[in-house]
């Protein structure tokens, strides 16, 4: 089947990410169908804080310590706990996130072992 000219992904990678580390912007070039969360701690930037560095779920997306904020632009979730956490306001788990286009990723350097709620998120 033919496919058309909108539903092809006019960047297939690779993709310039931002990334904010809570002092400095780096940009990495990361290639279509990275996992964020492998690619943030191959740059030397850890989505961890320093209790969680070792004490994780290994990118199974169970834990939640991998969190991070990400731009307008980022992937949309896939993974329950990911949406949950789209949903209403909480980090999203880099380690569930596949790299599909350009975004920006802000690391949390003082978050708590496990993220916190963005000012003013969505209630239920």
């Amino acid at each position: 089947m033919a496919q058309h000219a909108s539903d092809a992904d006019p960047t297939p990678g690779p993709h310039r990410v931002r990334v904010h580390d809570g002092t400095t912007w780096r940009q990495l070039t990361l290639p279509d169908g990275s996992n964020l969360r492998r690619a943030l701690l191959r740059h030397d930037l850890s989505p961890y804080t320093r209790w969680t560095q070792t004490l994780n779920c290994g990118g199974r997306g169970l834990c939640a310590t991998c969190g991070v904020r990400l731009g307008a632009k980022a992937p949309p979730p896939a993974h329950w706990h990911d949406r949950l956490a789209a949903q209403y306001g909480y980090p999203r788990l880099s380690c569930q996130i596949t790299v599909d286009r350009p975004f920006t990723v802000s690391l949390l350097p003082d978050k708590r072992i496990w993220g916190s709620r963005a000012i003013g998120a969505r209630r239920s």
